[in-house]
């Protein structure tokens, strides 16, 4: 007996470590990849009550805080010149065009800036450390809305990784040092130079990086420990802002990929096509979620497609049994949609319209209900504790009930604009916002 218990003891702290890593936020659609938490974050805030701490951010980025153990991670790109006010978009939400784009506006225009990544406590926000990943100029400009730091970062517990899109990748260790880059990619030439903003995802011993563009595209595959190319594969695609989704099916683990030419799925191993559906609109963002044996993706500029397509389909799936359902109206277009059990929630479009859907048959629990306060929306929803949390670019999260009906419990903000997702771990909700990051938590 004596000898059995210190291995029950080891057993029992391993499971201990295990459920901590499982609910850190550790990817910007977190822990399951559908935008879903095990956390408890509070459904009321405003800039008296329930902010724990707020800390400023230099620079412009919207790529979505990551969040391991006592640990919070965020992406930002500073100009090396403090008073060129070029590179900063606008601080007001611009007016809708005409033609349903991100808004109008003259764009950012691209200086030499400091990529940087930077690591803040949990529990004080205090600032444990800050790196510069590169300083460069980047080869092409944004638009209003967007900056040059607008992908994720990620982390596979060990290594922290955080891309720039065409102006590096770089991996660093948990305390700061860098351990690889790779800052040998094609300038990209993106739709209506719109700027860049895909996220990577780790998947075993890979980092998947997506590079869609208006030039040659690309889906890469790196060694997560060194940075070598494991292998690249060639994508007949223009512009796309999605990120990749990781399933498994029959013991092959495929990455999903969003496309406007098609939405296709690459065995993760090889990279080889194992099939492909067409029907999504132009230049995809959303990012497709899993539903037990079916993957659902999504577009929604200028028109609205989504379809549930199963795992296990080859080849070209239009029109055969592998295609589950298709919808045609009030999709999404930058923000992700959310997976809670079986409802589906999304925006139409990039407005604060929702629709909860059924995952499994495509058949709605409610359709495009306006949400009170919300107007613009590139921050994607997120699910805790039984709530849905939905922020739109004002600042402000409404929080309904994660339900098969619309209920609206709270309506909140942190005053300034927000365009990254939220991120929920234990009691806490870390939003980024524009100018700063906010810590949010119920007093215990």
């Amino acid at each position: 007996m004596k000898r059995f218990l210190p291995y029950c003891s080891l057993l029992i702290f391993l499971l201990t470590v295990s459920q901590l890593q499982a609910d850190d936020w550790m990817h910007w659609r977190g822990p399951n990849a559908d935008g879903t938490a095990n956390a408890k974050p509070p459904v009321k805030w405003d800039l008296k009550t329930n902010i724990t701490w707020k800390v400023p951010i230099e620079g412009k980025g919207s790529g979505s805080p990551i969040i391991l153990g006592d640990k919070v991670f965020v992406v930002t790109a500073v100009p090396t010149k403090q008073n060129d006010e070029s590179a900063a978009p606008q601080s007001s939400p611009p007016q809708r065009s005409r033609r349903g784009g991100r808004g109008g506006g003259r764009g950012v225009q691209p200086v030499e800036m400091n990529f940087k990544l930077i690591c803040f406590n949990l529990k004080t926000g205090e600032r444990e450390w800050e790196k510069v990943a590169a300083t460069k100029t980047p080869k092409n400009g944004a638009h209003p809305d967007n900056n040059f730091a607008s992908a994720s970062p990620c982390t596979d517990g060990k290594q922290i990784y955080a891309h720039f899109g065409s102006q590096g990748l770089y991996c660093f260790s948990l305390d700061g040092e860098l351990k690889w880059s790779r800052d040998d990619f094609e300038p990209m030439t993106t739709r209506g130079s719109f700027g860049e903003g895909s996220s990577p995802t780790l998947a075993d011993d890979k980092i998947i990086v997506p590079y869609d563009h208006e030039g040659d595209s690309f889906l890469y595959a790196f060694n997560k420990a060194t940075g070598e190319t494991v292998w690249k594969i060639s994508r007949e695609e223009p512009t796309n802002w999605a990120t990749p989704l990781i399933v498994e099916h029959a013991g092959k683990k495929q990455i999903v990929m969003n496309g406007q030419t098609n939405a296709r799925s690459y065995d993760l191993e090889t990279g080889e096509e194992l099939w492909r559906s067409s029907g999504q609109t132009q230049r995809p963002c959303a990012t497709p979620v899993q539903f037990e044996d079916t993957v659902i993706v999504t577009s929604g500029y200028r028109g609205s497609y989504m379809g549930a397509f199963k795992l296990g389909g080859s080849g070209r799936l239009d029109g055969t049994e592998s295609v589950v359902w298709e919808l045609n109206r009030d999709t999404p277009d930058v923000a992700s949609p959310v997976l809670s059990e079986n409802r589906l929630y999304f925006y139409k479009a990039k407005d604060g319209i929702l629709s909860c859907y059924n995952a499994k048959t495509g058949k709605p629990f409610y359709t495009a209900t306006r949400v009170p306060g919300l107007q613009r929306i590139y921050a994607s929803p997120i699910v805790a504790n039984g709530y849905v949390y939905l922020t739109d670019r004002n600042g402000k999260t409404v929080v309904i009930k994660d339900a098969e009906t619309f209920d609206v419990v709270a309506s909140n903000s942190v005053g300034e604009t927000v365009d990254a997702t939220p991120a929920p771990v234990d009691n806490k909700l870390l939003i980024r916002g524009e100018k700063h990051l906010f810590c949010i938590a119920a007093k215990e």
